[in-house]
């Protein structure tokens, strides 16, 4: 067994910048390497404010032909509200769903078979796949999202429905949960450590964790000194468009594990 000095991120201090329930996995996986990270979430998920549609949607989920998941926090909320409104889950029995990566996992606890996971973990993935189902235009499916707060949305999910919609299919976007921006006033002491340099990486697992940070530093001497690292090339893309200069991209972005494995090889 290796001992901490000899692990690969051995001394090497990384925020990170995604919500707090992702923030402990990845953080999990970044100690295993041997490193030190330090909790920076720049963005909240909480629950929505207004379930209109949302509820509208599950009191009808017959409907529907497939739901397509593109994030745990959905799942998540998306079955919390279907117990608040004391709906069955067996109603679901008929629907086809999607998920990505990991959060098929998460589903199967939920009792749910998964009829489509992607090999490319990612909404462009499950594009991919469903576009090789004959029958699929015409398809109604139902795709759970967060209404964003706070920061511009990402283009993830536009391009998402877009995309489904290039197959023909009808789709209905349905606010699930919140996704809002934190203040930095809570931040004060790493963002201190940032600007003097004394962190070696800032690392982002979603579009929205960037445009949160960069709401929270004056300019780019802020973060200069520290090396960009994005869990995936689709967070890099966005990133890149942002202005950050994106050294390190997780090729393997099915789990936080391989996020954790590319800092350990890019990292001297």
């Amino acid at each position: 067994m290796l001992t901490s000095i000899q692990l690969p991120l051995h001394g090497k201090r990384i925020i990170v910048t995604a919500p707090r329930n992702y923030a402990a996995r990845l953080s999990q996986q970044l100690i295993n390497q041997g490193g030190m990270p330090f909790l920076m979430p720049t963005i909240e998920t909480c629950p929505l404010e207004n379930f209109t549609e949302l509820d509208a949607a599950l009191q009808h989920i017959n409907a529907f032909d497939w739901i397509a998941f593109t994030s745990r926090n959905g799942i998540d909320a998306f079955f919390q509200r279907l117990e608040d409104l004391e709906i069955n889950p067996l109603v679901l029995t008929n629907l086809c769903f999607c998920a990505i990566g990991l959060d098929a996992e998460r589903l199967a606890d939920l009792g749910v078979k998964v009829d489509l996971v992607p090999k490319e973990p990612s909404p462009a993935g499950v594009i991919a796949e469903l576009a090789k189902i004959p029958d699929i235009a015409q398809k109604n499916i139902l795709v759970p999202v967060p209404e964003v707060v706070g920061v511009p949305e990402p283009d993830v999910i536009p391009n998402f429905v877009a995309g489904l919609e290039k197959l023909g299919m009808k789709v209905t976007r349905v606010p699930t949960y919140r996704t809002r921006s934190l203040e930095k006033d809570i931040y004060e002491v790493e963002l201190n450590l940032i600007r003097q340099g004394k962190i070696d990486v800032i690392a982002f697992s979603s579009t929205a964790e960037v445009a949160g940070f960069l709401q929270m530093v004056d300019s780019k001497s802020d973060y200069e000194r520290c090396a960009i690292a994005c869990f995936g090339p689709y967070t890099a893309a966005n990133a890149k468009k942002l202005g950050l200069n994106v050294s390190i991209v997780a090729q393997d972005y099915s789990s936080f594990a391989g996020f954790a494995e590319a800092l350990s090889v890019a990292l001297p």
